[in-house]
């Protein structure tokens, strides 16, 4: 059974950086697309970024690219690093795993499994 597990939230001044890990396990992360997804409180959840199996696609919502980069260690884990952190990014960020194909999605039907999250705050 595919089981995916995020790391490294946690709270943060705004302005810091955080590394957030998702790792997978029960399945080969080249046969996967994975994304990232945030919700903040009251709101609905909003994709973040995505990376094809083998990486030959990826990409980040429009109004993060200057500070959002997707990264894999072609292993078992993506990540996704934070930069210049702001009170909006405040939420819960979750990764998902959708059936590989040559590009990535960042609409939340196109995954099936889905990890619990990883709590990022933002507050001074």
């Amino acid at each position: 059974q595919l089981r995916l597990v995020e790391s490294g939230g946690g709270m943060v001044q705004p302005g810091g950086s955080l590394r957030l890990s998702c790792t997978l396990s029960g399945g080969a992360l080249d046969n996967y697309g994975i994304g990232w997804f945030r919700q903040a409180p009251g709101e609905e959840r909003e994709g973040v970024s995505c990376i094809s199996g083998r990486s030959t696609w990826r990409d980040i919502a429009d109004s993060l690219k200057d500070r959002f980069t997707i990264s894999t260690d072609y292993a078992n884990t993506v990540y996704l690093e934070v930069n210049d952190l702001k009170p909006e990014d405040t939420g819960t960020y979750y990764c998902a795993a959708a059936p590989d194909s040559l590009d990535c999605s960042l609409a939340e039907n196109s995954y099936r499994d889905w990890g619990h999250g990883t709590q990022v705050t933002v507050s001074s």
